[in-house]
This record gives structure tokens, C-alpha cells and sequence, in this order.
């Protein structure tokens, strides 16, 4: 399925099948639905929420961040997220459980916490990528790649195996930057990705995704294992790279 309507359906809480009438739109009209109904529902209640924003600087942190896992919950600080003061939000953070920050970003619009998720420290973040990855939650995954410097990207990625990778990658918010991640991964990986959707069919559309964003670099890499892939997968994978 178009991964602009499964993160529309993550964004609306249906389930994608529910969207599949939009199938026949453009994705970059998707896209922009989909940046319209998330800038809505957080803009919603907003003088309440900035109110809670400065309310929470009189608390100390260690304070917050336990009123924040007791009694907000992951919606309700993904909405508060990107009102709060940037160092205030990273020293929260820093305090939260990678489980309950994972919650959060899953519900998070990581457009408007760009500044605090930058200067949370690597290892939470890979903590959290490593929470993600148990979850399953390629979604949330993808959709923060953008924002995080190619340090942590990088160290995040590599905890995903083929499958998650691809998955991942199928759902990246710009979609350009698959390449550019993958040159932080080592030569050997690439024709990994190819290999293992030649063996799931569920990884196709990924897969195809992947090669039509590949360099020319990359994609010499990949010519040379069409043979082996199975017919259809072989045309589509052929057509993706011309």
C-alpha cells in the first residue's frame, strides 16, 4: 500500500484499509493531506496546551517527567512536545523511559520537536530505535530519519535487520534520502536487501521503492543480481532502475 496512506491511517487511527479509496491519488496529494490533518489535530486546544507548556517550567524536571508517564501519557506530551522550551524538553526527556519515549514518538509530529529531538543524547535515541524495532514500528521509524543528524541515523539503522530496513526505508518522510542512508551502511548490505525481498513478497513494494531512489553507484551494485530474482519481482526491479 502507498506509505503516505498507511502514515495518513497512523495519523487518523483507521486502519489503512479504510483509505484504500485513495489509492489513485497522488502521493504528494496524500502528503499534503496527511500535513494538514497532523498541523490540525495538534493545533487543536493549542492555548490549553501552551499554558500546560508553561506551566510545567515551574515543576523540576525530575517532577515532569514522572507527571508526564503517570498522568499525561505519550499523546498528550507529543502534543506539548514542541511548545516547551528546547533545553527544558531535552532535560525532560533525558528522564522519560526509552518504552514511554517510543510512545511518544509515535504520536509525536517530529516537525515541530526538530530542536529537542537533535540534542537528545545518542544512546536514548538508539534506545528508543531499539524499542521501535521490537514494535515493529517502521512507521515511526521512518518518519524521523529526517530529523536526526547521520550520526545517530546511522547507529539507529543498523540495528534493523534486512526486512525492518527495507520496511523502514519504504516509509521514509523524503524519500531521496534512501540512498544517502544507505551509503552510511557498508557495501555488503545493499545486495542483502535485494536477496531478502526476492524471498518475502510482502517486501516487494519496499524493495521497488528502494531501487528507484538508488544512485548510479548503487544501482551498478544491484544489476548484476536481477538474474537471480524471481520474474516479476526481476521486470519491476528493471524498470525501477532505467
Amino acid at each position: 500500500m502507498n506509505p503516505e496512506i498507511l502514515k495518513l491511517a497512523r495519523a487518523l487511527a483507521v486502519e489503512p484499509e479504510r483509505l484504500a479509496y485513495l489509492a489513485e491519488v497522488d502521493t504528494r496529494d496524500v502528503r499534503r493531506l496527511r500535513e494538514q490533518v497532523t498541523t490540525t489535530l495538534f493545533d487543536a486546544n493549542l492555548v490549553v496546551l501552551e499554558r500546560m507548556a508553561l506551566a510545567s517550567k515551574l515543576l523540576p524536571a525530575p517532577v515532569v517527567a514522572k507527571i508526564a508517564e503517570k498522568v499525561f501519557g505519550p499523546l498528550l506530551c507529543a502534543r506539548i512536545a514542541g511548545l516547551v522550551d528546547v533545553s527544558r524538553g531535552v532535560d525532560v526527556a533525558k528522564r522519560l523511559s526509552p518504552a514511554f519515549l517510543a510512545s511518544v514518538a509515535a504520536e509525536l509530529d517530529p516537525r515541530r520537536a526538530t530542536a529537542i529531538i537533535t540534542r537528545i543524547p545518542v544512546p536514548t535515541v538508539v534506545a528508543v530505535a531499539e524499542e521501535l524495532n521490537r514494535r515493529e514500528d517502521w512507521i515511526t521509524l521512518g518518519r524521523f530519519v529526517d530529523h536526526l543528524p547521520d550520526e545517530t541515523v546511522g547507529r539507529c539503522v543498523r540495528l534493523l535487520d534486512d526486512a525492518g530496513l527495507l520496511r523502514t526505508a519504504y516509509l521514509l518522510d523524503d524519500p531521496s534520502r534512501i540512498d544517502h542512508v544507505l551509503g552510511m551502511l557498508g557495501e555488503q548490505r545493499l545486495p542483502r536487501l535485494v536477496r531478502i525481498a526476492a524471498e518475502d513478497e510482502t517486501l516487494w513494494p519496499p524493495a521497488i521503492a528502494l531501487l528507484s531512489q538508488l544512485s548510479e553507484e548503487h544501482r551498478a551494485v544491484v544489476r548484476p543480481l536481477l538474474a537471480d530474482l524471481p520474474a516479476d519481482l526481476r521486470k519491476r526491479a528493471e524498470s525501477a532502475l532505467h
